[in-house]
């Protein structure tokens, strides 16, 4: 009988040191000073079974220290620096700088070419990010010209990453910052009137934005732990209830998340999730969260992975833990130029590139186009046809039908200016501005004869400079560098 007692003490007892994980940014249930005994859910799946049972007081045994990250940056930026930058993008609320790594052919230099982020340690106590990201870049190194991914992605795409958004939540070894403050609910939301305060943001959380105002990303990925799956927007409801919310893009955002699913070693094979893909809102609804910022405010689609059922795995499993993402990494940030519509807006009247907005017939979303060279890159799900529309003000808007196949396509567009009212020939031609006097002056001065000829004239040598920037452009465009076999097209 005594040992039956002691038997069910002892499992009471065990069994309380237990809770399920919860992935995303659920919310935290347990003490600062009671968590690293709580970290572990004895609910989840692991890698290596034989370390369930095992306890682990340190948990950050093997992981780098935000000084070991530090000086992995900058060893990677020495080592890679053909092919690399690195920069911060500010600090974190105990001064640490978020490092991000660039990898281009040509780093550093504005091009017409799309950029994608990954961010990893959003969470502090989610480090499997931070350890994946470098050894992702140091892979995309090693491989450049060797492997035909790392090639293709290093020389089309601007390769952004952030291994650690949180650093002050992993020395402390919990989910938020310094503040506690949990980083993926700090960004302002569409639903409900949060973190409008700008001076009450979190530093990292106005980094992250002050970003999104620097560079153009297409598409980007913030790396989590704690679940197996690949989440899109929304994220929230209206109402808060727990339920499918569909976005704009959700075909796409599905495309998206199927590609890095299916990439990985098991990731697809999820009973939780169908196809290891899940909607935000229909997991569960947060507010307040970056992913869903970056697609309404920054023009970015941005995922939330779950790459890990365990939040803080033991360092041994890292290397296996690679090989299950790496693949699908690599193919998410190859998507950006392998599926897709993408092309440049130019203007007909003289040949220079316009900023203009791209939209698709019954998606309420729009691209805009680069300012510098007006590139711009549309994500679409493959396999569907579309009807494309560029507009610009001041410019007659031209639509084409497509139908996207499994590669991607270059469409250009080349738009008209509106005609301008009769009888302002002249200061359409030359561009000047003559009051009334002055064209007085003018008449007189050649009489009516002479003046007919004079616009005649004007008006023949705007044609001849018209036909010849025609030329010049379409040169350029019979010229462009292709990635793989695009089909292209002029509009």
């Amino acid at each position: 009988m005594d040992h039956a007692f002691s038997f069910l003490f002892l499992s009471l007892y065990f069994s309380s040191l237990l809770h399920p994980t919860v992935a995303r940014g659920g919310e935290q249930r347990s003490k600062p000073s009671d968590y690293i005994d709580k970290v572990y859910s004895g609910s989840v799946r692991q890698l290596f079974e034989e370390n369930q049972s095992e306890t682990r007081l340190d948990i950050a045994r093997g992981y780098m220290t935000n000084s070991d990250l530090e000086k992995a940056v900058k060893a990677f930026g020495r080592r890679c620096s053909n092919i690399s930058r690195i920069y911060s993008i500010g600090k974190s609320v105990k001064g640490v700088p978020l490092w991000v790594m660039e990898i281009s052919d040509r780093p550093g230099e504005e091009e017409a070419e799309p950029a994608f982020k990954f961010i990893g340690n959003v969470h502090g106590d989610e480090p499997v990010g931070r350890e994946l990201l470098l050894l992702l870049a140091n892979w995309l190194c090693d491989n450049y010209m060797r492997d035909p991914l790392a090639t293709l992605i290093i020389e089309n795409v601007h390769l952004h990453i952030l291994p650690s958004m949180n650093p002050d939540g992993f020395s402390l070894r919990r989910r938020g910052n310094a503040n506690n403050i949990d980083l993926n609910r700090d960004f302002p939301d569409q639903f409900f009137p949060l973190n409008d305060d700008v001076g009450m943001r979190q530093p990292e959380t106005r980094a992250i934005m002050r970003w999104l105002k620097e560079i153009r990303f297409t598409a980007s990925a913030s790396l989590h732990g704690g679940a197996l799956v690949a989440n899109y927007p929304w994220d929230g409801t209206l109402d808060k209830r727990k339920d499918y919310y569909a976005c704009p893009d959700d075909e796409t955002f599905r495309f998206m998340a199927s590609v890095y699913s299916r990439s990985h070693n098991n990731m697809s094979l999820s009973k939780e999730f169908p196809g290891g893909i899940t909607n935000g809102a229909f997991w569960y609804p947060i507010y307040g969260g970056m992913q869903d910022w970056n697609y309404i405010h920054g023009g970015c689609f941005e995922l939330t992975l779950e790459i890990s059922d365990n939040k803080w795995p033991n360092a041994n499993e890292l290397p296996t833990l690679w090989e299950f993402n790496k693949m699908s990494m690599l193919n998410l940030v190859a998507s950006l130029v392998k599926t897709g519509v993408h092309g440049k807006i130019f203007s007909s009247d003289c040949g220079r590139p316009l900023p203009a907005s791209i939209a698709i017939k019954g998606i309420n979303y729009t691209v805009e186009a680069g300012s510098a060279f007006a590139d711009y890159h549309r994500l679409l799900a493959p396999g569907e046809k579309y009807e494309v529309m560029a507009t610009l003000p001041g410019y007659k808007s031209k639509t084409t039908c497509i139908s996207l196949e499994e590669k991607a396509m270059t469409l250009d567009f080349v738009l008209d200016p509106e005609v301008r009212p009769k009888g302002n020939l002249l200061q359409s031609v030359c561009d000047c501005s003559c009051d009334g006097k002055s064209k007085h002056e003018l008449v007189e001065f050649f009489g009516r004869t002479y003046l007919e000829i004079f616009l005649v004239l004007i008006v023949i040598l705007a044609f001849l400079c018209f036909l010849l920037k025609r030329r010049v452009l379409f040169n350029h465009l019979k010229h462009r560098q292709s990635v793989g076999p695009k089909r292209s097209g002029v509009v």
